[in-house]
């Protein structure tokens, strides 16, 4: 099954490892410093012109990226469930 996280952007739900509100984990160091990290190895990927709200973690451990979209978490959650 596939899930849209903004505009044209759709994800195979297999490959996503977690959503999360890009506001609330930001305040966090670490997190920061994650997001940093992905951004310094090209593993960041803008869905959206708009302010990013949520970040999806795709792939593995070992490979992952991330998606930064203007949806909610809960509305791409919404999405998943419908």
């Amino acid at each position: 099954m596939y899930i849209n996280i903004a505009g044209d952007y759709s994800l195979k739900t297999s490959e996503i490892i977690g959503v999360f509100d890009i506001d609330k984990l930001t305040v966090y160091r670490s997190n920061r410093n994650y997001l940093s990290k992905m951004e310094k190895r090209g593993k960041i990927i803008s869905v959206t012109d708009k302010i990013p709200k949520s970040f999806l973690l795709c792939g593995s451990k070992k490979d992952s990226v991330v998606y930064l979209s203007n949806l909610m978490p809960s509305t791409i959650y919404k999405r998943h469930e419908s």
